[in-house]
């Protein structure tokens, strides 16, 4: 295309944009006069506001009293719970209790029949031994018993009313271990 054909089509283009932009300005007169009168009209009166009710205060006085949402515990369940299973909170935590008991992998046994030691790897692919009375998980799980192929525990879980009750578990061996 030759430059006098571009600059042709170009004053077209710039033609028609102000020929459609002359017809926009053109009798606006009617929508002023519009906008004029909505604003004079008068608008719908709003409705009264409601009268605010006033109440009486009142002191609540019953902090030292039984959760009314709470079922009630007996003096009998106090001491049942009081003398049954508990988790010792002053002993020292062993390193196996500071994972989860599913995170926890038996690899293995060392000894004979009467005196095994597990080996259990830890999340941090670490190799523990644990014998008989030693706890691992969060669950306050103490070892009873060790077997070639599982390790058996007792767990202390809570029981919802305030006390806990005894879980057992046990780990097998890993397949991986085999």
């Amino acid at each position: 295309m030759s430059m006098q054909a571009r600059h042709l089509r170009l004053l077209l283009i710039l033609l028609a944009l102000a020929g459609l932009l002359a017809g926009c300005t053109k009798g606006t007169a009617d929508v002023h006069q519009w906008v004029a009168q909505q604003k004079a009209r008068k608008g719908v009166p709003l409705p009264r506001l409601p009268v605010i009710k006033t109440f009486e205060t009142y002191k609540y006085t019953d902090q030292g009293l039984r959760d009314p949402f709470s079922p009630a515990v007996s003096q009998q369940q106090k001491e049942r719970q009081a003398n049954g299973p508990h988790p010792d909170l002053n002993r020292p935590r062993q390193p196996l209790e500071a994972f989860a008991l599913d995170s926890l992998q038996m690899v293995g046994t060392i000894g004979t029949k009467g005196h095994m030691v597990a080996l259990i790897r830890d999340p941090n692919d670490k190799i523990h031994r644990v014998h008989v009375n030693n706890y691992m998980g969060q669950n306050y799980g103490r070892v009873t018993d060790i077997h070639a192929d599982r390790v058996d525990l007792v767990e202390l879980v809570p029981n919802g009313n305030g006390g806990w009750r005894q879980r057992k578990a046990s780990m097998a061996l890993s397949v991986d271990a085999q």
